[in-house]
């Protein structure tokens, strides 16, 4: 079983970096999204809260070279099972071809990933303040998992709607978004602050958390 392949079943993380592969769809329909993967044979892994976090130092030297460092809070829901805490961090993939060659417009988002469990989430805010850390962006998510093929399949609903994320070798991606009712014009390489930015601006309101209103 790889390291990838343990992270998604909520089981041990591998303490590895490996090159993430991914993109976000769109869901107008979850009913019939969910009908499509059951006649597809998806797997489910159940569905959690998500409750993230983006830390970066005073003067977002993280985000100004395009890294990233994120706590992730995991409840399942309903409230079955203990809660997981993430620690993620993402970096840019090396440019094929080195320096001065043109890149064409790629159709899935890269990234170098590396995560591990800890412990106690709660002591963990502190612990990266103390490391001249300070939170930043917060966003929530319920997250639905499902195993394809070669493919890892995630249904998000956040207060900015509703989204797909697929995840796994572009081949592997692109054969299950077909099978699923999305054509390639539909790839979305952004992030969920991109999302909840472009929602903002299109309800005329000021960006600040993308969180579930209680």
């Amino acid at each position: 079983m790889s390291a990838r392949e343990t992270r998604t079943a909520r089981g041990p993380i591998g303490r590895s970096t490996y090159r993430e592969v991914e993109i976000k769809l769109g869901v107008v329909d979850v009913h019939a999204l969910l009908g499509r993967l059951h006649r597809l044979g998806a797997m489910s892994h159940g569905r959690v809260l998500e409750q993230n976090t983006l830390y970066d130092t005073s003067d977002s030297a993280f985000r100004s070279r395009g890294r990233l460092l994120r706590l992730r809070v995991e409840t399942p829901s309903p409230a079955r099972g203990p809660v997981r805490a993430v620690l993620t961090g993402k970096a840019p993939t090396p440019v094929a071809g080195g320096r001065g060659r043109r890149q064409s417009r790629p159709r899935f988002k890269e990234r170098l990933e590396r995560e591990r469990i800890v412990h106690d989430p709660r002591r963990w805010p502190s612990i990266l303040r103390s490391l001249g850390l300070r939170p930043g962006f917060r966003y929530e998510k319920y997250r639905s998992e499902f195993r394809l093929p070669g493919a890892h399949v995630y249904l998000d609903e956040t207060p900015a709607g509703n989204f797909l994320e697929l995840e796994g070798t572009a081949r592997s991606i692109d054969r299950a978004a077909k099978a699923l009712g999305f054509a390639r014009r539909e790839y979305f390489r952004g992030t969920y602050w991109d999302v909840y930015a472009s929602d903002c601006r299109r309800k005329g309101i000021r960006p600040r958390n993308m969180l579930f209103v209680r």
